[in-house]
This record gives C-alpha cells, sequence and structure tokens, in this order.
C-alpha cells in the first residue's frame, strides 16, 4: 500500500534520504530513443542544470546524483536548521527565483505602506514558503516539472514524462549513506555504459573526481593511487554543489558527510574494479578501512551494489536503527531488516544523524 510522504520522509528521523524517479513506461527518454533512433542525452543535461539552479535556492544538498537514459537518483541531505535561520527577505528572495509570488509580496518588496492584517498574510506566506524550501516533495517537484514540461515541448505532445511519484528511500545512519551514494554513483558501471567511475558522464562521482583533480594539480601533487586524472573529462556543464566530507565520522558536522573524499573516492574506485571483474565471489584483499570502521559487510556491499535490478525499500540502516523506526512508526515489521543484516554484520560505532543537530 502505498504511504504517505509525511510517514517516508521525517527529518526527525533523519535529514538523509535516497530519491529515484523514472521515465514513463521506463522508456529512454533521456538517452538512446530505441523507437525512433533519436538521442536525448541533452536532457541529461537539462537536469544537471537544474539541479545546480535548485541547490542554490532550496535549504537541500545534494550527496550523490546520477543521471541514466530512463531515470535518476538523488541522495539528498534535507538542512531544515538552514531555512529557520533565513530572514524572511532572504526566503523572499529564494522562492522568488522559483515563481513570482502574489501581489502582496511584490507591494511588500516596493516597500508599499501595509497594514497589521496585510503584513500578518505576508509573514503566513513567507513562513508557508519558508518550510517549502526545505522540503523534499517540492524540491522534486520543482526539479521534475520543468523538465517534463521542456521534453513535452521538444516532441510535441502532451501528458506525463515521470512515472507517477518519485520513491524515497531514509537513510538512518553513516552507514546507509556511504551504501546508497556508492550504489548511486556506481550506476553506469554497473549498468555497462562505462568502465570507470570517473567516465561517468552526468554523475556526482565524475564531479567529485574532476575537482579532486583539479586540487591535486593546483598542489602539484598528482595522485597516482587511483585516480586517473589524465582519463578524466574536461567539465563543460554547470557544477551541482555537493555536500562536503568532514573526514571524521565522530565530529561530522551538519554541513558535511562524516568521512573523507579520498576514502570515499578510494571505496569507489575498488567497487568499480570489482564489478568490471566480476570480483563477486573473490573480495580483493586490500579491502578500504572505511568499511570496517562502519562494520559494512564488504562482500555483501559489493553484491548490493552490482545489482541492477532490485526491490525498492523504504528504509535503509543498521538492524538496531531498524527497531528504533520501528518503534517510532509503531510498527512491528518494516520491510529491509534482511538486508540491514547481511549488509552491517555488527553493531556500527558512530553518532546518529539525529545527534548531529
Amino acid at each position: 500500500m502505498t504511504r504517505p510522504r509525511s510517514e517516508l520522509v521525517s527529518v526527525a528521523d533523519t535529514p538523509y534520504y535516497h530519491c529515484i524517479c523514472r521515465c514513463v513506461r521506463r522508456a529512454f527518454l533521456c538517452g538512446d530513443d530505441r523507437v525512433t533512433g533519436q538521442n536525448f542525452d541533452h536532457r541529461k543535461a537539462w537536469m544537471v542544470e537544474r539541479l545546480t539552479e535548485l541547490v542554490k535556492v532550496f535549504a537541500i544538498d545534494i550527496c550523490a546524483y546520477a543521471v541514466m537514459s530512463n531515470h535518476y537518483h538523488l541522495v539528498v541531505r534535507i538542512n531544515e536548521e538552514k531555512a529557520a535561520q533565513w530572514t524572511d527577505e532572504e526566503v523572499i528572495r529564494r522562492w522568488r527565483k522559483l515563481y513570482q509570488g502574489p501581489p502582496m509580496i511584490q507591494r511588500y518588496l516596493a516597500g508599499a505602506v501595509l497594514d497589521k492584517a496585510e503584513l500578518k498574510v505576508v509573514n503566513d506566506i513567507v513562513q508557508q514558503w519558508r518550510l517549502r524550501l526545505a522540503d523534499l516533495s517540492w524540491f522534486m517537484r520543482c526539479l521534475n516539472e520543468p523538465i517534463a514540461r521542456w521534453a513535452n515541448d521538444e516532441d510535441g505532445c502532451k501528458g506525463r514524462f515521470w512515472e507517477g511519484r518519485f520513491k524515497s528511500q531514509a537513510l538512518l545512519d553513516e552507514a546507509a549513506l556511504l551504501t546508497c551514494m556508492s550504489y548511486v554513483d556506481l550506476n553506469p558501471v554497473r549498468a555497462g555504459i562505462v568502465e570507470t567511475p570517473e567516465a561517468s558522464d552526468f554523475t556526482s562521482i565524475q564531479a567529485r573526481m574532476i575537482a579532486w583533480a583539479k586540487r591535486q594539480r593546483k598542489n602539484k601533487k598528482q595522485n597516482k593511487s587511483f585516480v586517473r586524472t589524465s582519463k578524466l573529462p574536461k567539465q563543460t556543464l554547470p557544477t551541482v554543489p555537493l555536500l562536503r566530507f568532514s573526514g571524521n565520522e565522530k565530529q561530522g558536522k551538519p554541513t558535511s558527510i562524516s568521512f573523507s573524499l579520498k576514502e570515499y573516492l578510494q571505496l569507489v574506485d575498488w567497487l568499480g574494479r570489482a564489478i568490471r571483474d566480476d570480483k563477486r565471489g573473490a573480495i580483493p584483499s586490500n579491502m578500504p578501512p572505511i568499511l570496517e570502521r562502519l562494520n559494512i559487510n564488504a562482500d555483501e556491499l559489493l553484491t548490493y551494489v552490482s545489482k541492477k535490478e532490485k526491490r525498492f525499500i523504504d528504509v535503509m540502516g543498521t538492524e538496531n536503527n531498524f527497531q528504533k523506526i520501528a518503534k517510532q512508526w509503531q510498527r512491528k515489521f518494516i520491510k529491509g531488516i534482511r538486508l540491514a543484516k547481511q549488509l552491517f554484520s555488527r553493531q556500527a560505532v558512530y553518532i546518529p544523524f539525529t545527534n548531529h543537530f
């Protein structure tokens, strides 16, 4: 049964979510259309450009993204604290980048003298906008609607471009976040579109690797271990502002991801090599240490990120956090507990997201 979004997305439980949205009938409407033979890769660029704009407006950060031919993935962080700190004028400025707003707001901005009743209306509107600017559903709406409209105009047709509503998955802890980000970043490798993560166009991993390589060149320290800088493409699209890595799991801040970028890039490269070499039955000995620290089962992680199709679950996290969320939601069972036991084999030692605030 379809559950209300208010139950699936609760910042009180976790600010991190994995979102998926597919084109209608899973058609290749953003890549090579098998029916018409046309190529629509430029629509992937639309997605990246629109994401870049929206991140500068909403109090929502992007941890990872991958735009594929018939669907896209996002891993986001909802930053309600950031939205709460904005002044009313800042809220209006941001919202008006998306919508013009009612005449009352126009008068307010023009410096017109408003009575108490009118000021109350303005305040109510601003508070509503403040909530929307930290709302995942509004973010996805502002992302999907323009893309669908532009694509339909280009095709000279009407109707749905996206399949129903987007799917969201709550990521309850650092282990779940790391697992999901690597799964998203390795989408093109898993699909056999490219051989290496850095060759994956329209993905966050390519953007992070390009930025990493630029810093290495600037510091005159070419990294020879895992980022193949000579094979990195030139950055031609706008760079989507991505949530940064803090470098320490126990000192994570609300404005950063609680592990280091270098370790994450090493993990993605390690997983990518294993997927290409089909090493699911023989895990290489040089396992990234971050897996051991977060108590992630390397064999199960490789199996998970290698699967092209899987049943979507609403929640991902360690077994302990599954039990906590089930109690909070007053439910005896939440789908995904078996995966949690497999992926996160021991009790993870970390600070839960809810303690970061």
